[in-house]
Parts: structure tokens; C-alpha cells; sequence
């Protein structure tokens, strides 16, 4: 019989215990390992069943048990040291407290999911555990986050097989009740509550749940409340689920609601209200129109609120391609926002501009989310060298007649939180090493350029750790791979052979990552005889875990993950190559320590980041990628492969997986297996010891989410809380009206003649040539404008690249014809072809960036030296 009713019942813990309850909600335990280790002896056998959530283990306690901790003294002792710790974390003096003066006081970070802990399932895949590791970070370092999301009922999903290797979606209720969550309330005692407006008189209602990540508060907010017709209920059901208005709404609620409930905890808890708003991806783009409701509730307009509301804004894009951006049809949007629905306070056509896609390529109809948070943020950037290149490349129609570099989009590389992700095997062996304090603040604050204590660490205890994490692996996969196959419908008579499954001296490749087309999860099987002889090799045999969940609308990546199991089902090879379905955080934990290398083959340069080789590095794990993301940066043969790319425009899709994969098995044929299979005179497979040492030494400090978030504090957060402070009401009327001057008189700005004291057209280096300029500038004055010499080496079409830029000055008054004479040196510091041009751009001081309005003049093809070469 089913029950008609649920309830959550909470084990009362004895006085001596109490403090069991804030350790378990704090998810700081979920990377700390000491409080891991102390929920564990509280029952050693239900914290395994519980899946290492100390909330469902509490739960779970028999009182007697309970009873009996409470007089144990060694445990109390114990107790009491965890509770001190945790609250020294929260309230001492971390990085982020001993920088100097003008910091933000509070950065609110918006993001769709977050991966904090397979305890509370609320992301899909990267991008969700990018955050996660950004709070973890935050926190470590700390810094004043106030993280914003959404509590999805059924998260993502959890994936099985069929028989035939057919993915299968199931979504699981999560009751709130009972994850690592606390309501936030008000005074006295009701759910907090927000409210957005709807079409047609109707309301979407949401209650804040409150996750405590160490230091920092996660925001989640939930519509499944009473209030709400079933509808909008399910607005909050599944992780990137229903189609386009339920999308609308969810993202609605994350932006709009979003502030809402950041300025309802504030109120609540007297938290430092956000200077900085750091949206995650477009997503949660809306929350720029709250924050210029809110200014305009305040007496501002709307073109003074949306200054005001740029200078503190933060934009992080993680998609190299534009279908990978949330775009909605125009009526849609209109019909969720004006005078009978939310924001009544703003004109529905303003809305509508800060996301349509005005440029050329762009699709009038659609309002772009990606485009919106440019135009609502000041500041920009992509999560990888490389991806920033292209994100820059991608958007550069919203800044016409700048060159691609100039886009104000700038690079963070994405980093993981390494106390997460490092196995405890590993931060054993260096704590050993340094002491366990020095390895805590290694991994978590960073800041050094190597770890030379690695170098410490004799060849013999490298290859057992590595060894040892091979067989927890092997461990693993034999109990996943089991379970998998009864789920598919095998009786245990059957499942004899997995017991052979895989093999702890084996050189062992891990592959695990979301399947869209892009990432490629089959091109190992592009010659599957290959790979056959690969994984058979007498002498050198590899074998290969893979994982990977396709959206449940992706038919096209499910027959990816179909074609990748029926191989692995084949009997000839299913003790070297498995595929573990519900690939998440707990099952990451044990694949990245326990393989040898991680491949990673995307198209390239469709990859932005992808971090999950960076967790893998942290544990010695080396790495084989196409140069994408984050490997086109820190690439280097010591820390293992690239895979050569054929992106040549000229070749097709399968000519170049084709290509691509023959050079994927030449370079484990040729030069990884005989590395790892190779032995020194002590017995030990010492050059492949060495590039694990390196990776550890040189790479390790890189990749950390540390080393991210400081990046992020200094290269844009604290530049952001300087212009939202300078923006004051008056300032941000002032470069309203300043930019609106500006745009209306912008066509009569002009480069009317241009000449040089060059009498030939060679000159040597290190000589000065003296350049004037004619200009015109209408109503504008030398005060709105900068006039710059742009010059360096040109190319056969005279496109000048690595170009540098000298700022001309203004000579005396215009003349009769209202025209503007400036003069400058041009300093000749390079050999070869070599070109200049004059241009005119806006200039304010409270702009970020000179291409902030898209606006420029260059000369015409018969405007006096044009851009002529100079040297050869």
C-alpha cells in the first residue's frame, strides 16, 4: 500500500551529540576530510549506505547507538575538536580578510546548478560542479559570496541501461526535508517568500532554502509551495526540463527571484548587501532588470539604472557556440514582463533590446541571454585562453568595427576546488611530506608556481600510491559494473565474469563526461579492430572506464552511449573497456585518482574548459587531449599528450574524426603504453614516475579554484566594486546622457586627413616619425573623444596585427570648418612591414573599456596616407 501522506522524522540527539547537527549541516564536511572521518565512526556500516550524507546517516542512528556515543569520551573529545574547527573556519581571518582596503563587501554569484555534493544533486554536469567548486573556493579563501540558485524536485536525473545499452531516465523525488537544507525564516518563524508576477493576474510564489558551504550561503529557491496552482509548481521540477516557457520561468525566477531573496537574506541575517553580481552563464541574466526596477523604484531612470547597474555586473560565458545559448521567441518575453505582468515599471521595449540579436547574422525574432548579460555587464569573460579567443570572435558582431581581440571579453581559467577532488591517499603522501596545514592552505589558497616537495617523494611510494589507486578503482567499477548488469536484468548466475573486470597493473584511460556530439565519446571506436588490439596487446595491454549521461532530448547522444556499451558487452573485451551508466560526483571521486590517463577528445575549439582532466592531474593523473579548453594553455610534453587536430575549414566531419582517431592510436601504440610498461633498472617505470612528478609539481598549482577565485577578486570583482561605487545616482545620470550625446552625434565624427613627416616609404628602427591628424568631431568636443595611432606589423592585405596604441593630442582651437588638428610621435619599434591608422573613440572616465559603446571612426580609403606600410 502507498501512503497518502510523508513525513520527515528527525532524530532527537542527545545534549552531548548536538553538535553532530551543525556539522551535518554545514557541507563544508563534504570536502574536510576529519568530519568525514568522524560521521563515518558514528557507524561505520550506515554511513556507507547512507552514501557518505551524514544527514541520512543521522537519520538513520539507532537511539541506542546514539546513547552510547554520548558517553564515549574519546568520541566527545573528538566532537568537540571538529565543532571548534569548523567555527574557526567560519569566523577567523582567511586570504580574502588580510588583502588590503576595497574589496567588495558581499559578491552575490548566480549560477543554474551547482555541484557541491552527490548529497545534494542539483547539477547536470560541468558547468554546475564549476560552481560548486567556485563556493568551496570562495569560502576556503574567504571571500563573501552569497550563492543563488534554484532546488530542482528531481534534479538532473539518474541514468541505467536497458538490456540492449539504451539509456534510460529516471527522476527520483528529493525531499527537501531531508538534504543537507534549513528554510530561511523570518522573525518569527514563517518561510521567507517571494513572489513574481505571471500573465493574466497570476502569480509564481517560492520559499529560499538555505545550504551553508562552509563560509558561504547557497540560495535555492523552490515554487513546489502551496500557494502556487500546479503549474507553476513544477516550475522548479527538473534541471534544464520542459520546453521554452517553462525555461522562461525558471530563469525568471533565478534573475528576478534571485535578488529577491539575496536582499531577503541580507534583511534577515544582517549580511553585507552584494556590491558585485556575478551572473554564471546567461541563465540567470534577468537579475540585471530587478536590480534596474529596484533603481528605478528609487527615483533613477531607466538609462541611469542601467549604468548603475553595468558598473557592478559580471558576466561569465562557458559556451564556444551560439546553439548553446538559451534564445526565446521575442513574444514570449514581452508577454512575461510589462504593465500586466513582472517588472510593470519598464517599458516592455527596453527589455526586448537588451536581448535582441541587432547584428549581422543575428536573428531579429529572438532574445539572446547571452547578449542580454553582455549588455546588462561590464565586465566579461570566457573560462579559458582559447575560449576566450573565440567567445570574443563568437560575439564581436555587439562591438562592429572592433577587431576580435579588442572585445571587452576578457579569460579566467576555470580551476577545481582540491581538497574535493584530491583522493586522501594523496593528500596523506604530502602532508607526510610538508605537514597536513601546509598541504591544506597548497591546495586551497595556492598562490606558488610549484610544488617542489614532490620532488621529495621517493620513485617507490609514487608507483605504490598510483597502484594503490588503480585498485580502489578496479573495486569500484567490479561492484558499479555488477550492479548495472542486474539492472539490466542479469541474474547473479550470469555476472561470474566481472569478477575479472579490469586489472590493477593495467595501464587504465578514464573517459567520463556529458555526451552532446561535440565531445566525441565514440571516437575510440572509430577503428574498433584497433582498439580491440589495444586492449588485448599481450605485452601491453590497456583498459578503459567511461561514463557519460546524454539529455534525455538528445536521442543522437544516446545512440552514442548505445554504440560505446554494445562494444563494451562484447565478450573478447568487456574485462578491459566498461561503462558505469549514472556517472555524478561519488563515482567521479573514485575515476579520476584510480586512472593512469585521461583522455579528452573534443572538436576542436568546442571545448571551453573542461575540468574534469585538471581533477584527474591533481592525483598524478596525466592527460591526452586535443588542444582544447585548458590543455591549449598548459600544455607541455611533460605533463602528457595532445592529440593533433585536423580543423582545417577544408575537411569534413568524418575525414577528420577519421584523422583524428588514427592519431589517438598511434600515440598510445608508439609512445604511452611503451612508457608505462617500460622498466628501470630498480624495477620501476621511472620516465613515467617522472611526468607524473611533474604533472604534480608544475600543473598542480595551476589548476586549482583558488588560484581561479583570486583571479576573479582581483581581475574583476574588486574593479567592479569600484565602478558600482563611483556610479552614484548623479554619476550614472551624468554617463547616461554623456552616452546618449554621444550616439546621437556620433556620424559626424570624422578622420579627415592624415600625413607623416616620412618623405619615403622606408625608415629605419628606432626612428620617430611625427603624425597629424585633421578630425572632425561635430557637437562633440576633444573632452568626449580619444584620438589614437594604431600601428605594428601588417600583413600582405595591410591588416595590422599585434598592434600597439598612442593617444594623439589635440593642437589649439578648431579652425573656421569647426575641425580639430592633433598631433603625436609614432615610434618605429619593429623591422619589416610595418602600417599605421588614426581612429576616433568615445572617452568617459567612468567607461570599462574604449569599445564600451561599439563606436569608432577610422579614416576613409582617400583620407590622406590611409594606412600605409612604412618598413620592409
Amino acid at each position: 500500500m502507498k501512503a497518502i501522506r510523508r513525513f520527515t522524522v528527525r532524530p532527537v540527539l542527545p545534549e552531548p551529540l548536538r553538535p553532530l547537527s551543525d556539522l551535518a549541516r554545514n557541507l563544508r564536511w563534504s570536502w574536510h576530510a576529519q568530519t568525514r572521518e568522524l560521521f563515518r565512526s558514528v557507524d561505520p556500516g550506515r554511513w556507507a549506505a547512507s552514501g557518505d550524507d551524514p544527514v541520512r546517516l543521522l537519520g538513520s542512528v539507532p537511539p541506542a547507538r546514539l546513547a552510547e556515543l554520548a558517553q564515549d569520551a574519546s568520541f566527545l573529545e573528538r566532537l568537540a575538536a571538529a565543532a571548534r574547527d569548523l567555527d574557526d573556519y567560519v569566523t577567523g581571518d582567511r586570504w580574502y580578510q588580510l588583502q588590503p582596503a576595497g574589496l567588495p563587501a558581499a559578491i552575490a554569484y548566480f549560477s543554474p546548478e551547482f555541484g557541491i555534493t552527490a548529497a545534494l544533486p542539483q547539477y547536470s554536469g560541468g558547468l554546475g560542479i564549476l560552481a560548486g567548486d567556485h563556493l568551496k573556493a570562495a569560502s576556503d579563501l574567504g571571500v563573501p559570496l552569497i550563492g543563488v540558485g534554484l532546488l530542482y524536485r528531481h534534479g538532473y536525473f539518474r541514468q541505467t541501461l536497458s538490456r540492449d545499452g539504451w539509456q534510460q531516465e529516471h527522476y527520483p523525488v528529493l525531499d527537501p526535508n531531508e538534504l543537507p537544507l534549513a528554510l530561511l525564516e523570518e522573525a518569527d518563524g514563517t518561510p521567507a517568500r517571494l513572489r513574481l508576477a505571471l500573465p493574466g493576474g497570476r502569480s509564481l510564489h517560492a520559499r529560499i532554502w538555505l545550504a551553508q558551504v562552509g563560509r558561504v550561503p547557497l540560495l535555492l529557491l523552490d515554487s513546489d509551495v502551496e500557494e502556487n496552482d500546479l503549474g507553476e509548481r513544477g516550475v522548479t521540477d527538473r534541471l534544464y526540463g520542459g520546453g521554452s516557457e517553462h525555461r522562461l520561468l525558471q530563469e525568471m525566477l533565478l534573475g528576478i527571484g534571485g535578488v529577491r531573496a539575496v536582499r531577503t537574506y541580507c534583511r534577515l541575517t544582517g549580511h553585507p548587501a552584494p556590491e558585485v553580481f556575478h551572473t554564471n552563464e546567461g541563465h540567470a541574466g534577468f537579475l540585471g532588470l530587478e536590480r534596474i526596477a529596484e533603481l528605478c523604484e528609487g527615483g533613477l531612470d531607466f538609462d541611469a539604472a542601467l549604468e548603475a547597474v553595468r558598473a557592478g555586473t559580471v558576466f561569465t560565458t562557458h559556451t564556444p557556440v551560439p546553439a548553446g545559448i538559451d534564445r526565446f521567441d521575442r513574444e514570449l518575453v514581452a508577454r512575461h514582463f510589462g504593465p500586466d505582468a513582472e517588472l510593470p515599471g519598464i517599458e516592455v521595449g527596453r527589455i526586448l533590446q537588451l536581448g535582441m540579436e541587432t547584428y549581422p547574422g543575428g536573428e531579429a525574432n529572438l532574445f539572446n541571454m547571452a547578449v542580454m548579460g553582455l549588455r546588462l555587464g561590464q565586465r566579461a569573460n570566457g573560462v579559458s585562453l582559447l575560449h576566450g579567443n573565440v567567445s570574443r570572435e563568437m560575439f564581436s558582431g555587439l562591438w562592429p568595427g572592433f577587431d576580435p581581440d579588442e572585445v571587452p571579453i576578457t579569460s579566467v581559467t576555470n580551476g577545481v576546488h582540491a581538497p574535493t577532488w584530491v583522493a586522501p591517499e594523496v593528500f596523506r603522501l604530502g602532508a607526510d611530506r610538508i605537514g597536513a596545514r601546509r598541504m591544506e592552505d597548497a591546495l586551497t589558497v595556492g598562490g606558488s608556481d610549484r610544488w617542489d616537495a614532490v620532488a621529495d617523494i621517493p620513485d617507490q611510494e609514487v608507483w605504490e600510491l598510483r597502484r594503490v589507486l588503480r585498485e580502489q578503482l578496479v573495486q569500484e567499477v567490479r561492484e558499479r559494473l555488477r550492479a548495472s548488469w542486474r539492472q539490466r536484468g542479469a541474474g547473479t548466475a550470469e555476472l561470474g565474469w566481472v569478477d575479472g573486470v579490469l586489472d590493477p597493473d593495467v595501464l587504465t584511460i578514464g573517459f567520463a563526461r556529458r555526451v552532446p556530439s561535440y565531445k566525441r565519446l565514440t571516437l575510440m571506436l572509430r577503428d574498433p579492430d584497433r582498439l580491440m588490439s589495444l586492449l588485448l596487446h599481450p605485452e601491453r595491454p590497456v583498459q578503459i572506464v567511461v561514463a557519460g549521461k546524454a539529455h534525455p532530448a538528445d536521442d543522437g547522444g544516446k545512440r552514442l552511449v548505445q554504440e560505446l556499451v554494445r562494444f563494451a558487452d562484447d565478450p573478447r573485451v568487456r574485462h578491459r573497456i566498461v561503462f558505469l551508466p549514472d556517472y555524478g560526483m561519488a563515482m567521479a571521486k573514485k575515476l579520476y585518482p584510480g586512472c593512469d590517463i585521461w583522455l579528452n577528445n573534443p572538436l576542436r575549439p568546442l571545448e571551453a574548459c573542461g575540468t574534469s582532466g585538471m581533477k584527474a592531474a591533481l592525483n598524478g593523473c596525466l592527460n591526452l587531449s586535443v588542444l582544447d579548453g585548458w590543455w591549449d594553455e598548459w600544455f607541455q610534453p611533460d605533463f602528457g599528450w595532445s592529440i593533433p587536430t585536423a580543423d582545417g575549414t577544408g575537411t569534413d566531419p568524418d575525414r577528420r574524426d577519421d584523422i583524428e582517431a588514427a592519431a589517438l592510436y598511434d600515440l598510445l601504440e608508439q609512445r604511452i603504453t611503451p612508457r608505462f610498461y617500460e622498466r628501470g633498472r630498480d624495477g620501476l617505470p621511472d620516465r613515467w614516475i617522472e611526468m607524473v612528478r611533474r604533472t604534480l609539481t608544475l600543473l598542480g598549482p595551476k589548476v586549482l579554484a583558488g588560484r581561479m577565485v583570486r583571479e576573479y577578486v582581483d581581475r574583476l570583482y574588486t574593479p567592479a566594486a569600484h565602478a558600482h561605487r563611483a556610479m552614484t545616482p548623479d554619476a550614472a545620470r551624468e554617463l547616461a546622457g554623456w552616452k546618449a550625446r554621444v550616439r546621437s552625434a556620433w556620424h559626424a565624427v570624422t578622420v579627415d586627413h592624415v600625413e607623416t613627416s616620412a618623405a619615403a616609404p622606408t625608415a629605419e628602427l628606432g626612428s620617430t616619425l611625427s603624425l597629424r591628424v585633421r578630425v572632425g568631431l561635430g557637437e562633440l568636443g576633444p573632452e568626449d573623444v580619444e584620438v589614437q595611432a594604431v600601428s605594428g606589423r601588417v600583413d600582405g592585405e595591410d591588416r595590422i596585427a599585434d598592434a600597439s596604441t598612442v593617444p594623439l593630442k589635440p593642437v589649439g582651437s578648431p579652425d573656421t570648418d569647426g575641425r580639430w588638428v592633433y598631433e603625436g610621435p609614432l615610434s618605429l619599434d619593429r623591422t619589416g612591414p610595418y602600417g599605421y591608422t588614426v581612429r576616433i573613440l568615445p572617452s568617459h572616465r567612468l567607461l570599462a573599456s574604449s569599445a564600451e559603446l561599439g563606436l569608432l571612426a577610422v579614416p576613409s580609403q582617400e583620407t590622406g596616407e590611409g594606412g600605409g606600410v612604412l618598413l620592409r
